[in-house]
């Protein structure tokens, strides 16, 4: 994985001593609530309903042992012993104290980590697949390419302060498991027939109040013109994106404003003063940045040892249900990739104690080279386990309550933290999850519904993704009180859908019972392997919402 150079690490360095000195000077009176606002954002600090709240960066979702430690140590010393992982592969600390933070940035800065730009009207942190490297569909690592951008966007004078934030996701593979078609920009890397790198590049994308779903800007764009074409991009939203109402100052509003035509002309009209300039990439560039991704040195697992893990998958349920939810094949014969469910009805969704860092951490030594991945689904990945270690494995992550063999289904939802922590929450999102994981628990239940993603968010900013959930689930106030909106059908993959609301919005303890009845109604119309989403989209909302309000 990446590893800091010597400019890196100065940069960060010298951003951690700047904020040291903001802060000192804000707790002094010298510096007043709305100058420090912008540059405690700029850092990462948000304070929220009960405490500040700190997101840390963990670029394109991937994460050493030796920096999940750190994050361990830190939340025992300034928080209170855990963590949240969030949809943008982040990792969140809700109770640190404000003078304590510059501290915390600063044993980052140890372990090549940071907070910049993880808030604020910037670009933030770039995403992308799970599985980048490693994944059987995979056409290019997408992973070479967002260092690439992350080093472009990275304190970028121009875009330090543009209309509203601004997010990027890319995927190498076949199946879009990075979301692309509902970010500001989203990028489908290809090779063409000479095998040379190519880009789809997708704008004004987006969830919150205004959910959208992207329009393709350019199609095979040159590798060599990626950075220069996002620049156009960014530099269109930046003189044309509006100011005045930061409801409407994303991107995606500006694209449906113009006309996608219109924007593309912009853009290209922009982009004729950037193509061939500094910028361009060179193939240097690219293989400088290519090396920091280097196969590890896998050892040969046999066909006897390939033909063993079969035989205890065929022989023991238990472990079969982990393999069948939780591993994923990869792209070389005998290895797998294993999520670690972060699912578990004592934890918020997402939630990791520092207890479990530790352990985890040294899990990702013994069988994954000391790297970790973070999911688009606030679980964790372990990229490289040989088949012959799986069982040692599984067994470790039960004792640790990881191996909770659901990903992928209903009980693996993505929740945001909701009006627990969030001071722009209508409602709380933890306990609609909690009572839904208690709801439906039983295994062979959630097997037989199949694939099906349920999201949760607080508010309309959507964190938690509602609008692309199968079933989405929306807090909303009516009158100072907690409802909740439910919504059908959306998608975030290759055939992105925006889903549609159902009706009239429930209180907190009916919400067990709505799932419930729209779950039956999947049940009772689906046709043979036909997936929740699927079954939605030929019969349509009015079977469940009759059955729902009836």
């Amino acid at each position: 994985m990446y590893r800091y150079d010597t400019y890196d690490q100065t940069l960060v360095d010298e951003r951690v001593a700047q904020f040291k000195d903001q802060m000192d000077r804000y707790l002094a009176g010298r510096l007043g609530e709305e100058e420090f606002r912008p540059l405690r954002l700029q850092n990462g600090l948000y304070i929220q309903r009960h405490a500040p709240m700190l997101r840390i960066a963990i670029p394109y979702g991937m994460l050493s042992a030796a920096q999940l430690r750190s994050l361990a140590a830190i939340s025992r010393r300034y928080d209170r012993a855990y963590g949240h992982f969030t949809t943008r592969q982040n990792l969140q600390l809700n109770w640190p104290k404000l003078e304590d933070v510059p501290a915390i940035l600063a044993e980052l800065a140890q372990v090549e980590m940071h907070a910049i730009q993880t808030s604020g009207n910037c670009i933030r942190n770039t995403t992308t697949d799970q599985f980048a490297g490693i994944a059987q569909d995979e056409t290019v690592d997408p992973r070479p390419w967002c260092e690439l951008i992350r080093q472009w966007s990275t304190l970028h004078p121009e875009f330090a302060y543009l209309p509203r934030k601004f997010k990027i996701a890319v995927t190498g593979a076949s199946a879009d498991r990075a979301a692309i078609q509902v970010h500001d920009i989203g990028l489908r890397l290809t090779r063409g027939e000479d095998g040379r790198v190519k880009a789809t590049v997708l704008a004004g994308g987006g969830l919150g109040r205004t959910p959208m779903v992207g329009d393709v800007v350019r199609e095979d764009l040159d590798w060599q013109h990626l950075l220069t074409y996002l620049d156009a991009i960014v530099r269109v939203y930046n003189q044309w994106g509006r100011r005045d109402n930061k409801y409407k100052a994303r991107i995606k509003i500006l694209v449906k404003a113009l006309g996608i035509e219109e924007f593309r002309r912009r853009v290209e009209e922009e982009w004729a003063h950037l193509k061939d300039g500094p910028e361009t990439l060179t193939d240097s560039a690219v293989a400088k940045a290519t090396e920091y991704f280097p196969e590890p040195a896998r050892r040969a697992v046999g066909e006897d040892a390939i033909a063993a893990y079969e035989t205890l998958r065929s022989e023991n349920r238990a472990f079969a249900r982990f393999v069948t939810n939780n591993v994923v094949g990869h792209k070389v014969p005998g290895y797998k990739a294993v999520t670690l469910s972060l699912k578990r009805r004592e934890l918020a969704p997402g939630d990791v104690t520092a207890d479990q860092m530790d352990a985890v951490a040294d899990l990702a030594e013994e069988y994954g080279f000391g790297e970790l991945r973070v999911t688009h689904e606030q679980n964790l990945v372990l990229s490289d386990v040989p088949v012959d270690q799986l069982e040692n494995l599984w067994k470790a992550l039960d004792a640790l309550g990881m191996a909770n063999p659901t990903v992928g289904t209903l009980a693996d939802m993505i929740c945001c933290p909701g009006g627990d922590f969030c001071s722009l929450a209508n409602a709380k999102s933890i306990p609609i999850a909690q009572a839904l994981q208690d709801r439906f628990e039983d295994l062979d239940f959630l097997y037989d519904l199949g694939p099906l993603d349920l999201n949760i968010s607080g508010c309309m900013n959507a964190c938690g993704h509602h609008h692309v959930g199968n079933i989405g689930i929306l807090g909303v106030d009516k009158k100072g009180q907690e409802f909740y909106q439910v919504s059908l059908g959306g998608r975030s993959d290759d055939n992105a859908t925006i889903g549609k609301i159902l009706g009239p919005s429930f209180n907190a303890e009916d919400m067990p019972n709505v799932i419930d009845k729209v779950l039956q109604v999947y049940v009772e119309q689906r046709l043979e392997d036909e997936v929740f989403v699927d079954t939605y989209h030929r019969i349509g909302m009015k079977p469940f919402k009759e059955r729902v309000y009836a």
